[in-house]
């Protein structure tokens, strides 16, 4: 016979849930590009730390010019939103607890981290012109007009008569 207490659940029969089922969930963090400062700082930060100390000392091949990677990644925007989708990946699939199970972290490898950072490293990428300890801002391309589809700009005003 079992007896219950306040303090002790029911026995269904069934285990117990784990401990984080009882806990509140994380807060899902949001894509970098949709952040605004200070959020996009820390999230900067904590995005460098992953690349410097886990993704570049495992996965960071030797530097060439036919597979360059900037050493002033963080100022290369479309590296920087990159790299956070592969972290945030990582974070989830890296967990073999997690939905992804035990093949996650395979999963991520073929479907994540090597198209990333092949396209990353690509010679025409997003670190094409920079080199060995030499960072080159790259440059958007031209638009015509900025919102072609908006209400047109208002016209300059006339010139002033003294």
């Amino acid at each position: 016979m079992t007896v219950q207490t306040s303090s002790s659940p029911p026995e269904t029969g069934a285990p117990p849930p784990p401990p984080s089922a009882t806990e509140p969930a994380p807060p899902v963090p949001k894509f970098i590009l949709y952040l605004e400062p200070p959020e996009y700082g820390r999230a900067l930060r904590q995005l460098t730390l992953w690349v410097h100390h886990v993704l570049l000392p495992v996965y960071g091949r030797e530097v060439t010019s036919m597979a360059p990677w900037c050493s002033r990644w963080w100022e290369h925007p479309e590296a920087v939103a990159q790299l956070h989708g592969l972290w945030l990946a990582w974070g989830e699939m890296s967990d073999t607890g997690s939905p992804s199970g035990m093949t996650g972290p395979a999963a991520w490898h073929r479907d994540y981290l090597i198209p990333v950072m092949a396209n990353l490293r690509d010679q025409s990428g997003p670190f094409a012109g920079c080199k060995t300890g030499s960072h080159r801002p790259k440059e958007a391309p031209a638009v015509d007009i900025i919102d072609p589809f908006g209400a047109p700009p208002p016209p300059p005003p006339p010139p002033t008569r003294t």
